[in-house]
């Protein structure tokens, strides 16, 4: 069982978002493929390559060994093998293997899924004898121009804590970012890219200016706002249903050398709110603005001392957070070394605008990587505890801020006892920082709320840290939000009927679909979302 102290706020950003978090709804048990179960196949990972690609000519190749891999990913919920493996050589190789599967017409029964580090939580990146391409055996160099407008031409394979040490060299790095960097550049695009930076910058969508994409044709298209826009804004939050990305053209800026990383506590959710909503609309404010609830949890500054100190320590050492529900403001000021005395003026003026408990004042002061990268040396340590292969029944949700103090009475007053199992984030967003023209939904409110509920379940348990009871919650979490018509959008969502993911898109549908019809009219892509069917494909 998960110890409260692996489970404390030092843990707390380890499984943040984004690309790749997924989440359940009320159909949340049903099979991943319409006809298979959620089971890893007893053939020991072996299978055949279907022998009409076997005549295929690639620079990488097709494998059929040890596929289980392929059929496993970060949410260890559904397990589909695939028919085989393509290890790409190079961007033909993807783009042949998709137009040959696609002159083979719909009756091949073959599909197609771009696998990045294997982050997906509900089997969106398998295909149930399919092919799934492994986005990481490409290697590419990356370009950077360092002009008035810099920016780098990277990988869709590439990791994003690469992107960033190779960025740090020319002085430069990505605005946004999700909580875990080592993800691929193409599996948070084809998302939408959360973090605490999404209220300045807008999520990773908004800070792409270019892509190279394979279509579910076998097309390769280069696409930017303002050559083949419709693909382009189609292909950014589009859960991979129009093509796979395979290179993307980032924006960067001036990166800082370090960072004042502060922590800060209520016990009154309506002046949490306030005050961060108050930090999002203002111009001179924080870099980085997120915040999690702590339920019935026990000894909580104490675990903080591990990576932050006290500002006031008598204080600090008579607080008590035993039984209570909290809500903690997490904030973070960038700066260069030379700045360091008009940047603590900054945050003291900032912070003298707040109403957090006094006593509860936390800083850390470290550099721009480790900043950016806490949440990798948690997983490590999971990993050394054999507590990262387990399942992950993440649910990630976007509140419209007219509905937060409602959702958060019911949610966190009544359906969940604790908050033990793992982190619980929220965090507001601009709306107006979001590209409404790509794929991604959000509420239709100018401040919304990211809420994520980053459980880790015990795979023998049969209590409230089992899969059964987290996934029950979930579902009455959802089933609430749904009866009080809260108008909540779910963030890298999990459907398991085309009729719920019509209700997802809403008036974005038949955008949606004229897209798939245009781009991968044989539904070969992305079979693991459950969106399309290949047999029901389109004319």
């Amino acid at each position: 069982m998960l110890s409260r102290k692996m489970l404390s706020p030092t843990y707390l950003m380890f499984l943040t978002i984004i690309f790749l978090s997924c989440i359940m709804n009320r159909n949340h048990l049903c099979s991943n493929h319409p006809f298979v179960s959620s089971i890893v196949s007893s053939n020991s990972g072996s299978s055949i390559i279907p022998s009409s690609l076997k005549t295929l000519k690639l620079d990488g190749y097709l494998s059929s060994d040890n596929i289980n891999h392929a059929a496993n990913d970060f949410g260890n919920i559904y397990h589909h093998l695939p028919s085989a493996i393509l290890h790409p050589k190079s961007v033909s190789d993807i783009a042949s293997v998709i137009k040959h599967i696609f002159d083979m017409g719909s009756t091949s029964g073959l599909t197609v899924a771009a696998r990045g580090h294997g982050h997906s939580l509900q089997g969106q990146a398998q295909a149930y004898k399919g092919v799934v391409i492994n986005m990481e055996s490409l290697h590419q160099e990356m370009h950077f121009h360092t002009g008035e407008f810099p920016y780098v031409d990277v990988w869709a394979g590439e990791l994003w804590i690469n992107i960033l040490h190779e960025s740090l060299k020319h002085g430069l790095a990505p605005k946004s970012w999700t909580d875990y960097l080592h993800l691929t550049v193409g599996g948070t695009l084809s998302n939408a890219g959360i973090s605490g930076q999404a209220f300045r910058h807008g999520p990773q969508i908004n800070n792409v200016y270019q892509l190279e994409v394979v279509t579910g044709k076998g097309e390769l298209i280069t696409c930017s706002e303002k050559q083949n826009a419709d693909l382009f804004y189609g292909v950014l939050g589009g859960l991979g249903q129009f093509g796979i990305i395979t290179r993307a053209r980032i924006s960067l800026e001036p990166a800082p050398r370090m960072v004042k990383w502060i922590r800060v506590l209520y016990s009154d959710f309506s002046i949490f709110t306030e005050d961060q909503e108050y930090l999002i609309s203002s111009q001179d404010t924080f870099d980085y603005i997120e915040g999690f609830v702590i339920i019935n949890r026990t000894g909580l500054l104490n675990n903080w001392r591990f990576s932050f100190n006290p500002k006031d320590p008598l204080q600090a050492s008579h607080f008590n957070s035993d039984g209570k529900t909290l809500f903690c403001l997490e904030i973070a000021k960038y700066f260069n070394p030379d700045e360091t005395d008009i940047v603590n003026q900054k945050i003291d003026m900032l912070l003298s605008e707040l109403g957090y408990i006094q006593s509860t004042l936390f800083l850390s002061e470290v550099s721009y990587v480790e900043f950016l990268d806490r949440v990798h040396i948690s997983g490590l340590k999971l990993r050394e505890k054999g507590l990262w292969e387990v399942p992950h029944p993440w649910l990630n949700l976007l509140v419209p801020k007219s509905k937060i103090h409602n959702f958060a009475k019911v949610v966190f007053g009544n359906i969940l006892t604790d908050s033990s199992t793992g982190p619980i984030l929220i965090y507001p967003a601009n709306k107006s920082k979001w590209n409404n023209r790509t794929s991604m939904v959000t509420p239709d409110e100018d401040v919304f709320y990211q809420v994520a509920f980053l459980s880790s379940a015990m795979p023998s348990s049969t209590g409230t840290d089992g899969l059964a009871y987290i996934l029950a919650q979930n579902e009455r979490i959802l089933e609430f939000c749904e009866a009080a018509n809260l108008g909540v959008k779910q963030y890298l969502p999990h459907y398991c009927t085309q009729e719920a993911w019509r209700t997802h898109f809403g008036t974005q549908w038949d955008v949606f679909v004229r897209r798939k019809s245009t781009y991968d009219p044989l539904a070969i892509l992305a079979p693991g979302q459950q969106i399309f069917h290949k047999a029901s494909a389109f004319s």
